[in-house]
């Protein structure tokens, strides 16, 4: 499950003010007979789609969709160059790629991350409030450094209260052995690897702690959105069956499987994972996709997650929140 959220490529998108989006808009009404296409990547709340992928049931909705597997950066990489209609991506990820150009709607949430992206310490070390004057390696500017404040926030200290030493995420574990690191921010499986490079470490802060910081969504091409609504909201049914088949328990281990697989990793290594993810159906997103200040609101999260964006760098300029959310997709019927 390598959900490498916004990564080095971020910086390429944030300079890509003169994409072809315009042209890739204009498109969409002569490709209206072509399947919708979606990118999706290594992550349990997107990876679900496979379920639906190999059970057929998105012919059975009546509605053509052709899934794209990519890493996760290179499906954002494929959204901004117009290559696909939709992609599965964070929330504050669909702001980053949409402040280089390639505007996008969340049409639904998919998933909260519950546990999958952490702060993982050394032996010894307890809690957020014992880094105080520490070395903390993550990747800046991404969820796991705006997980990293909200946790030191709750704990009383403040981002100078630590040392923070920016490194790629999948070079974390190693970071962690090092002897001046005494903890590292990253999500599964590379935490996971974290923990093995350096036996006895634990994770003192996870999203668990904080559900809502770290939404994921499905997000298209407003000219997409526009042109093929009806479309859309089939695909958007189809995500409840998913999401039934693999919460009963009498199907659930057929899900894993499909799951697993397709993440090239055992049924048994998988559902963990599966477990660090809260899966929403479309009636819990509706619960979600409601205007609201906080984590429990789509509008809250995303806009924390605006406000750090532009306070980290990632984008100079906030983002208008509201052009990118439109519930009227998880509220169709």
């Amino acid at each position: 499950m390598t959900k490498s959220k916004t990564s080095s490529a971020m910086k390429r998108w944030l300079a890509r003010a003169l994409l072809p989006i315009a042209a890739a808009a204009c498109s969409f009404a002569a490709q209206a007979a072509q399947p919708l296409k979606i990118g999706y990547s290594d992550w349990p709340g997107w990876v679900a789609w496979q379920v639906a992928i190999e059970k057929d049931w998105f012919k059975a909705a009546g509605v053509d969709v052709k899934f794209e597997w990519f890493d996760y950066s290179a499906s954002m990489d494929a959204f901004a160059a117009g290559k696909i209609d939709a992609v599965t991506m964070t929330n504050g990820d669909a702001l980053v790629t949409g402040s280089g150009g390639a505007k996008s709607v969340m049409l639904m949430l998919t998933d909260y991350s519950n546990g999958n992206d952490m702060i993982v310490a050394k032996p010894g070390i307890k809690s957020l409030a014992e880094l105080k004057g520490k070395k903390v390696a993550l990747e800046q500017g991404l969820v796991e450094h705006l997980l990293l404040l909200n946790g030191l926030k709750k704990a009383g200290l403040k981002e100078s209260d630590v040392k923070l030493v920016n490194v790629k995420t999948n070079e974390t574990p190693q970071t962690l052995t090092a002897a001046d690191i005494s903890a590292i921010g990253a999500w599964q499986p590379v935490s996971g690897e974290a923990m093995k490079a350096v036996p006895g470490s634990k994770p003192i802060y996870t999203s668990a702690d904080e559900p809502g910081l770290i939404y994921d969504v499905l997000a298209a091409n407003p000219a997409s959105v526009k042109a093929r609504r009806d479309e859309w909201i089939k695909v958007l049914k189809v995500w409840d069956k998913v999401v039934a088949y693999i919460n009963d328990p009498k199907t659930q281990p057929d899900a894993v499987k499909i799951m697993a697989g397709k993440s090239g990793v055992s049924p048994a290594e998988y559902l963990p994972l599966l477990k660090g993810t809260k899966l929403l159906s479309l009636e819990e997103g509706k619960k979600v996709y409601v205007k609201g200040s906080g984590f429990d609101s789509l509008y809250g999260s995303t806009k924390t997650v605006n406000e750090f964006n532009v306070a980290a760098g990632v984008y100079k300029k906030a983002e208008n929140v509201d052009a990118y959310l439109d519930p009227s997709f998880t509220n169709a019927k």
